[in-house]
């Protein structure tokens, strides 16, 4: 038992130096998890199961969530070999997402897209 307790303080205090970082803690969302607790749907069935091939889910948060100035190149790159970046744009538009690099666009690359439609 107190090794879960243990674990428990890991992960938040990661959760937390993420926050401190300026990489929000949920910028992944596991679609699977998102349902009723405890049970776990087909990921295909979910709206965002795309997520689950999204390259960014296996890299560094920190090359999508650069600190004012910082370089998105990196991201940007892994984005470009990404099959699943249409539905990350498509995602980022329609809930307004303001901070990081989504679908290969960053925010003002994405307020400028808005602007354009």
């Amino acid at each position: 038992m107190r090794e879960g307790v243990q674990r428990s303080t890991t992960a938040r205090g990661a959760e937390e130096g993420a926050l401190r970082r300026g990489v929000p803690g949920d910028w992944f969302v596991d679609p699977i998890m998102l349902g009723v607790p405890g049970v776990r749907d087909d990921a295909a069935d979910h709206a965002l199961a795309w997520q689950t091939d999204a390259l960014c889910a296996e890299t560094d948060p920190e090359a999508f969530f650069p600190e004012k100035g910082g370089s998105t190149r990196d991201a940007k790159r892994i984005c470009d070999g990404c099959e699943v970046r249409q539905q990350c744009l498509e995602y980022a538009l329609e809930n307004d997402e303001r901070f990081g690099i989504w679908g290969g666009l960053s925010e003002r690359e994405r307020r400028k897209l808005r602007k354009l439609a």
